[in-house]
């Protein structure tokens, strides 16, 4: 299609140029050969009597009129999206649709399962594809990359509209066989004891429980950094070490590995994890159906985890 003579499949490739800043990543994002994309280029530069890309070094950098064609282009994109997904109603039996999601290791071990085990039933045809939030997930809801994001409140957007899905709250875990520790644990006891943590992505973020125990000068001795919620369980088994997790996960593992779920020493904050949407997705009634399931998924796991505790 044309457009005042650009042809609009030229924004695709213009999107992705964008967004990687190079040529090759580029081409790979979109399933082109770097050739094509080349081509492209060269297209968009007659288009727009701009270079877009330039050479610097050893990296191409992006020129101010390209860096002011971001948002328009990326927004043009995830609004055509929209009208092509768009209908009426949504037939779940009917569709073939494939959805992206975007949450920790954590939310998908507990929620997804639930989730996935409604979807196949009530929709066999869609698809999920899964993705770690560790890095970049704002950047890829606003890119209109994912269907849902689901994080704590630190770690969404503030201009498009999200729900609670649901809280959790912490629990140590230790090996069954560890008699350093008993039905409880005390802070003298806890302090004492070697540290399983996770922290997560580039930036090694740690999770709530380590800056909740810095916070109040508590100094814990810390022994394996994982990078995941989901090693954790399995990192302390055999040993006296201890770990500190959200309690549905934690419940989840004890009914499979040789472990013991017990109270912090001190209360820590609830963890609530909220599900995002694109504002262009607000009335989308695929999505809409879907975040009900989620909802469902995440109210059998909290009947589940209070049956267990």
């Amino acid at each position: 299609m044309q457009f005042n003579g650009l042809d609009l499949n030229l924004l695709v490739v213009l999107d992705a140029l964008l967004a990687e800043r190079s040529i090759t990543r580029a081409a790979e994002r979109i399933h082109l050969s770097q050739s094509a994309s080349s081509g492209a280029l060269g297209r968009l530069r007659d288009f727009f009597h701009d270079e877009l890309l330039v050479q610097v070094g050893h990296k191409m950098v992006l020129t101010p009129r390209a860096e002011s064609l971001i948002d328009p282009v990326r927004h043009m994109l995830i609004q055509a999206q929209e009208i092509i997904n768009k209908s009426p109603t949504f037939t779940p039996a009917d569709s073939t649709r494939n959805f992206r999601l975007m949450m920790s290791d954590y939310v998908a071990a507990v929620v997804m399962p639930r989730a996935l085990n409604r979807l196949q039933l009530l929709a066999p045809g869609a698809t999920v594809e899964l993705l770690s939030n560790a890095d970049g997930s704002i950047q890829a809801l606003e890119r209109g990359e994912v269907d849902f994001l689901i994080a704590p409140r630190q770690h969404i957007s503030e201009i498009h509209p999200c729900e609670d899905l649901f809280s959790d709250g912490y629990v140590c875990v230790v090996w069954s066989g560890n008699d350093r520790v008993g039905n409880r644990i005390g802070l003298d006891e806890y302090l004492s004891l070697g540290h399983v943590v996770a922290r997560f992505g580039r930036q090694r973020t740690p999770a709530v429980d380590e800056w909740f125990f810095e916070r109040f000068g508590h100094k814990r001795s810390i022994e394996v950094v994982a990078m995941s919620f989901n090693l954790l369980p399995q990192l302390i088994i055999g040993t006296t070490r201890v770990a500190t997790m959200p309690e549905s996960l934690a419940r989840q593992y004890a009914q499979h590995l040789p472990l013991r779920v017990v109270p912090t020493p001190m209360p820590i904050p609830k963890l609530t994890e909220l599900i995002q949407w694109h504002a262009y997705r607000d009335s989308d009634s695929a999505t809409i159906w879907l975040r009900q399931l989620l909802k469902e998924a995440a109210q059998e796991l909290r009947i589940a985890v209070n049956k267990c505790a």
